[in-house]
């Protein structure tokens, strides 16, 4: 399997140099803003972490029973979730106005 992976592999590059297209064409492009995406991203997940913590300390206070537990999880969860997409939308923002400003 491995072989006729590599063999087909091969004769594609090949038809391509035949055609005069460059062969390292298909390497990846580099994407300028995937690490601010993914930085952006985790601090709002942090972010929302601590606004869970403060909420929920805030709402039941250091005893909590079963039933509250329940609702101490959804908020976390709810508050990654909102976050999280706050930050992958400041991400956006800052991505659409450099683009802007940097047409080519």
């Amino acid at each position: 399997m491995i072989f006729g992976i590599r063999y087909l592999s091969n004769k594609e590059k090949m038809a391509m140099i035949e055609r005069g297209i460059d062969p390292g064409v298909h390497k990846a492009t580099p994407k300028p803003f995937l690490s601010l995406k993914f930085g952006l991203l985790l601090v709002g997940l942090g972010i929302g972490l601590l606004v869970a913590l403060f909420t929920v300390r805030g709402m039941f206070g250091s005893d909590i029973t079963h039933s509250e537990e329940g609702q101490a999880v959804a908020i976390y969860f709810g508050c990654i979730g909102i976050f999280g997409g706050l930050g992958l939308i400041v991400s956006y923002v800052v991505e659409k106005k450099w683009f802007d400003n940097n047409k080519f």
